[in-house]
């Protein structure tokens, strides 16, 4: 099989598409808990712990004034917050989701067979003898 008709019967599958869709959809969720939490979340939290905006969080490390290094924690501590809202997100997504399909019904067991009937009735004529 050469490789243009795998990947032809690897894309053709279901589950790729519905994929793809999903990290579409996902990429642009992103964006809009990005906006949440830049634009309406972060700055209470910073009014409240001071009046600092976390993007600009930053610790100088060294380098010149032209230049200067620094560890930007700030804009690492809003990726979490980020991270934590869309995981939570998705969670309450997927809860909702499992609490809308409906429980399946337990399948019935099967009907014994033939041998296991006859089994059965030996069994219990050899318990009527004891």
């Amino acid at each position: 099989m050469s490789m243009a008709s795998e990947f032809r019967t690897f894309v053709q599958r279901g589950n790729v598409v519905d994929m793809a869709v999903g990290v579409i959809v996902g990429a642009a969720f992103g964006k809009i808990v990005t906006a949440l939490v830049n634009g309406v979340l972060m700055p209470p939290i910073g009014l409240a712990v001071g009046g600092v905006s976390f993007s600009d969080l930053s610790v100088r490390l060294g380098g010149t004034e032209e230049a200067p290094v620094t560890l930007a924690y700030g804009a690492f501590l809003q990726t979490v917050l980020d991270f934590l809202i869309v995981a939570f997100c998705v969670f309450l997504l997927v809860k909702a989701v499992n609490a809308m399909k409906k429980p399946e019904a337990p399948a019935a067991p099967p009907e014994p067979s033939a041998e296991q009937k006859l089994l059965g009735e030996i069994r219990d004529l050899l318990r009527q003898r004891a």
